[in-house]
């Protein structure tokens, strides 16, 4: 049975050498060269995982990165998420939504979707009912403001503006009065009309989520974008507030047939790697909030979306 000086020196190529005294000097030898291996291997290992990581995150150099947009849903002045757009499923997070603005701010985050809710229900007073947090908000934060929710007349439109929105975000107004909306559209710009494409079973949803229509996700698209729309926020109602993960599906379904249209995902996000999925895919942007507010994911998860 040969020795294990034999064994390491015939494995190094190397002829033993009688001596004994020479065993040490050998041994050490064939160790350093044990080592030196071990640390090459270490490299190439640590160079391999870091590759895997930025292919597992999607976040290869230079590329561009998807936009990731809080929300803050408003109901009686206060910041909720509800479970499927249910009034009767509200969770309150924030008794002032302004320190849910300022804590994404100071997170990096440049845009805010704000939703007033009353707003959006079908028996909602026909008036901006959370002008007074939006204006808030507006004129103490630095936040490009995306507002949206009751957005059904051109006096509502006129005073969310005045109170500090940005853009807006429109939904019932473009399947019940489509004329009107292609007004705003042609008026406004397409850069401050954004066009929600509320979706449940692929069928367009309004009023809060409160009813479906018949008209199906992809030619509600399809019919504004052939009319100057370029931003569509769809939201898959039976994902949004369950943290069960995008609708994958759909929005690639989506951006293959539009692939210019600046699509903003919302509903179902519950990580960071749900991010990357949508990063990976091509989704231009995505609203996030449930997520955020149960502590699912931190500033840490997001740097390297937000340099």
């Amino acid at each position: 049975m040969p020795t294990l000086f034999t064994a390491i020196t015939q494995n190094l190529a190397i002829t033993p050498l009688p001596k004994p005294t020479m065993v040490s000097t050998l041994v050490r030898h064939s160790i350093k060269i044990i080592f030196m291996h071990c640390n090459f291997m270490q490299k190439k290992v640590v160079k391999q995982v870091r590759k895997f990581s930025k292919t597992l995150l999607n976040l290869p150099k230079n590329a561009k990165m998807i936009e990731i947009i809080p929300a803050i849903d408003l109901v009686e002045g206060k910041c909720v998420r509800l479970t499927q757009g249910d009034f009767n499923q509200k969770t309150i997070y924030h008794e002032n939504p302004l320190d849910a603005a300022k804590f994404f701010e100071n997170m990096g985050f440049k845009k805010l979707h704000l939703v007033d809710l009353d707003g959006a229900k079908k028996d909602s007073v026909g008036s901006v009912a959370n002008k007074k947090v939006l204006a808030e908000i507006a004129s103490k934060t630095n936040m490009t403001i995306d507002f949206g929710g009751g957005i059904r007349t051109e006096e509502i439109l006129k005073a969310a503006f005045e109170a500090g929105a940005d853009m807006v975000t429109c939904g019932s107004i473009a399947v019940k009065e489509k004329e009107k909306f292609e007004e705003w559209v042609l008026e406004y710009g397409a850069d401050r009309i954004i066009l929600a494409a509320d979706a449940k079973d692929k069928q367009i949803a309004i009023h809060g989520w409160q009813e479906t229509s018949a008209v199906s996700v992809f030619d509600f698209i399809d019919q504004y974008t052939k009319k100057g729309v370029h931003q569509v926020l769809c939201t898959d109602i039976s994902r949004d507030g369950m943290l069960s993960g995008p609708s994958m599906e759909l929005y690639n379904e989506i951006i293959q047939q539009f692939p210019a249209l600046y699509l903003i995902a919302s509903g179902g996000v519950s990580s960071i790697e749900d991010i990357a999925q949508l990063n990976e895919a091509g989704i231009p942007a995505v609203v996030v909030g449930k997520a955020f507010y149960e502590g699912r994911i931190t500033a840490k998860d997001l740097q390297p979306y937000l340099n």
